[in-house]
């Protein structure tokens, strides 16, 4: 099985830009631009706050347990069901997960084996 690895950065705000801007000029330009796909945080509090240890646990059970309700996540991490669907609302919305809505239901999936970090120096 091929593992599937997610990137998370840190850049500044500036730094950001600064790709951002180059590769406009590149698009510009004609030229061929890498597609570069990963969640990035302005600094390393903002990505000590959105992973803490409790939500990449939850990252693991949903990867491993593949549970098919928040009610069922809430059930093997041994928390209240409020505070699951405040994490996984959290943790979808910078894109480390994505939320699956059916009839009466939503389920979270993890479709990666693997967080790569990155953090410029």
């Amino acid at each position: 099985m091929k593992v599937k690895r997610v990137k998370i950065g840190i850049k500044s705000m500036a730094n950001a830009m600064d790709d951002f801007v180059r590769t406009a000029e590149a698009v510009k330009r004609g030229e061929k631009t890498k597609k570069e796909t990963g969640v990035y945080f302005t600094s390393m509090e903002a990505f000590r706050k959105a992973v803490t240890p409790q939500r990449l646990n939850l990252l693991r059970l949903i990867r491993k347990g593949n549970p098919a309700s928040l009610h069922e996540l809430a059930r093997l991490a041994q928390r209240n069901i409020k505070n699951i669907s405040d994490d996984v609302k959290y943790l979808a919305q910078v894109g480390l997960i994505e939320l699956k809505d059916s009839a009466n239901r939503t389920s979270a999936r993890v479709n990666y084996d693997k967080i790569m970090l990155e953090i410029a120096v």
